[in-house]
């Protein structure tokens, strides 16, 4: 798999990144979410992780071709929305090891593969109740 780097939030330490891949997907690296009042929330089958990226990561969806990159539905695969303004994703554990060896990850971050059709359904306008978590 290919990977084209679209953008990341980085803070010393901390890399979230978001890139596009040659399979129609997106490749999400997060912070692994460790925590139990989160983990309790969700019901994560085998072969699926939890990550944790900020809300801000999706800006960098404009360079893909998306007019903007602002989430406006949070539903699967954001999980949670958090006080601290991040996102709770869950999704296939990414083990190609082509694409992670384009990746510089952290031991406390790994990285999702969802559907880029599922991402860009996050940023469509919704009509009716309120879609958040």
């Amino acid at each position: 798999m290919k990977l084209r780097f679209l953008g990341k939030n980085s803070t010393p330490g901390d890399s979230p990144t978001l890139y596009a891949s040659d399979r129609d997907t997106y490749v999400i690296q997060g912070w692994k979410v460790y925590a139990n009042d989160l983990l309790m929330q969700l019901d994560v089958p085998a072969g699926q992780t939890v990550i944790e990226v900020p809300t801000e990561l999706f800006e960098h969806l404009t360079k893909d071709g998306h007019e903007n990159g602002e989430i406006k539905q949070f539903t699967d695969p954001i999980m949670i929305l958090t006080e601290q303004g991040t996102c709770v994703l869950q999704g296939p554990e990414m083990h190609d090891a082509e694409a992670l060896s384009q990746m510089r990850m952290p031991d406390y971050e790994t990285c999702i593969e969802v559907p880029k059709s599922s991402i860009a359904a996050l940023l469509e306008e919704t009509s009716g109740p309120d879609h958040q978590r």
